[in-house]
């Protein structure tokens, strides 16, 4: 079971409303922020008063070096329904994310496999599924 997940990003300007935007259209919310040693993280989840799941994490000080990001991470992020799916690639594409697989079947996974895939802004592999029948 996964506790946390932490994905470096280079530019946190573009990457948190890119992410508030994508996150936000499955229901989860921006809970925390963190600053050290000019780096900055923030954290999103579904619960308020539970410690976030999931951080994003870049440089805040002009020359700091960016982190490492290595090519080709995938995150999937569990929707709801249907419908949430195609919130999150609609709001990805508004917050400058790129299309990377429109919503829809992907019946080689399973026959409910239901989802929309999109490029951050720093080329990591985002995904909404949701695995309800319609």
């Amino acid at each position: 079971m996964i506790d946390h997940f932490s994905l470096p990003v280079s530019n946190l300007r573009k990457s948190k409303p890119f992410y508030e935007a994508v996150l936000g259209a499955l229901g989860y919310l921006s809970l925390q922020a963190q600053v050290f040693d000019g780096y900055s993280a923030f954290g999103f989840g579904d619960d308020p008063d539970g410690e976030p799941p999931f951080w994003i994490g870049g440089p805040t000080v002009e020359g700091a070096p960016p982190p490492v990001a290595p090519e080709g991470q995938h995150i999937a992020f569990r929707a709801p329904n249907r419908a949430a799916v195609d919130a999150f690639h609609a709001a990805g594409l508004a917050a400058g994310g790129a299309d990377n697989g429109a919503p829809g079947l992907r019946p080689d996974y399973h026959p409910d496999y239901y989802a929309a895939f999109l490029l951050d802004p720093d080329g990591h592999h985002i995904e909404a599924v949701c695995h309800h029948p319609a």
